[in-house]
């Protein structure tokens, strides 16, 4: 069973700030911090032994019309938005909305920076390459994506599409910061920053679903097998993961771990092991898990869940401390959002859609020693 933390947000008018140790529950202290426009309090568990690492949530602020998708440092992230300077979409189905573009936001000074805008198109899905040179993102409209890649010191950027891989299905940044992902040729694809895209050698034959990247070796399912495979790319030798049902993989920061998320029945489970397979450990389970992302410093685990708990439905945000082995609810009545860290790891964004619009909130952690 999942140990729990639960944090509970609300509103408040006044500024006060508070710490109470008592609880109408046995064995649990409360902590409410209260302050202009939000409350949150956090019920933790007692009897910790003296010197366990604790998280706290030290203040939460939502962005309201904006989709933040990653960091290019504490204070800037990357953001996709409405561009109303451009005219709206010209399919009639999407008619009422403008395309999104892509920007830098400071979030100390507010201020935007275009990085990129296209006309009848959404673009989105953006994420940094690990040195914050470059920028993959997708452009959609309706129908499957496409994916491009940006250098950030031109604002150049190429599709990754026609020969030899007749396009991306998917794009993932892989460990050496070139991009993997699924062709719609069959098999899998690397493309490195500059635009060389190259099918990858021993899975040409296969209609792949997931395509990932983790030192050495890439991990793979396919359209006729949901069974996680991994292709050793020094011996060219493919061997099962003993994973079944897989619809999702997360590699570690430091490439020796991995997330796994799998289709277990009728419930999913995320499941955290080394990069051969082994050490098999549960999460999380729940009826839907998605959101799923690590810390830079590899300490915690983003996720969202959706659980049938005694016949009630709950939808919930959730951050998993790797060092104390518990789960942290951060929000509630959140399903399929996106996640994603903040270089320090000390910040934790969350973009949500909510049937017409992109809102994300950013989530301030504070790391101490329980005395």
């Amino acid at each position: 069973m999942k140990k729990t933390n639960r944090i509970i947000v609300g509103f408040a008018a006044t500024l006060l700030i508070y710490v109470t140790a008592c609880s109408s529950e046995e064995g649990v202290n409360r902590v409410v911090i209260k302050k202009p426009g939000e409350t949150i309090t956090v019920i933790d568990d007692t009897g910790k032994e003296a010197g366990e690492p604790t998280v706290s949530v030290d203040k939460m602020k939502r962005y309201e019309k904006m989709e933040i998708t990653d960091w290019l440092n504490e204070e800037t992230v990357i953001v996709s938005k409405e561009n109303t300077s451009l005219d709206k979409m010209k399919l009639e189905e999407l008619s009422d909305s403008y395309p999104r573009s892509l920007y830098t936001y400071n979030l100390t000074t507010k201020q935007y920076e275009l990085l990129k805008e296209q006309a009848n198109a959404f673009l989105g899905v953006a994420s940094l390459s690990a040195d914050k040179s470059h920028l993959l993102y997708s452009e959609f409209s309706l129908g499957d994506p496409v994916y491009h890649v940006m250098d950030l010191n031109t604002l150049d950027s190429f599709g990754i599409m026609g020969d030899p891989i007749g396009g991306a299905m998917s794009a993932h940044w892989s460990d050496d910061a070139t991009i993997i992902g699924a062709a719609y040729s069959g098999g899998a694809y690397t493309a490195s920053s500059t635009g060389s895209i190259a099918p990858l050698v021993g899975l040409t034959e296969e209609a792949l679903v997931i395509a990932q990247k983790m030192k050495d070796r890439v991990y793979y399912t396919t359209n006729s097998n949901e069974s996680l495979m991994v292709l050793d790319l020094g011996t060219k030798v493919k061997a099962s993961m003993n994973l079944d049902h897989v619809y999702g993989v997360f590699p570690s920061p430091d490439g020796n771990q991995m997330l796994v998320l799998q289709a277990n029945g009728s419930k999913n489970v995320l499941i955290l092991c080394d990069a051969d397979g082994g050490n098999q450990k549960t999460i999380a389970e729940g009826t839907e898990l998605n959101g799923v992302s690590w810390s830079p410093d590899q300490r915690m685990i983003a996720y969202s869940e959706k659980a049938d708990v005694n016949g009630v439905t709950v939808k919930g945000l959730y951050i998993h401390d790797l060092l104390t082995d518990k789960s942290t609810q951060l929000a509630v009545d959140i399903e399929n959002a996106s996640t994603s860290w903040s270089p320090s790891s000390k910040a934790l964004v969350y973009a949500e859609w909510n049937g017409s619009q992109y809102n994300s909130t950013i989530v301030h952690l504070t790391y101490s020693l329980q005395k």
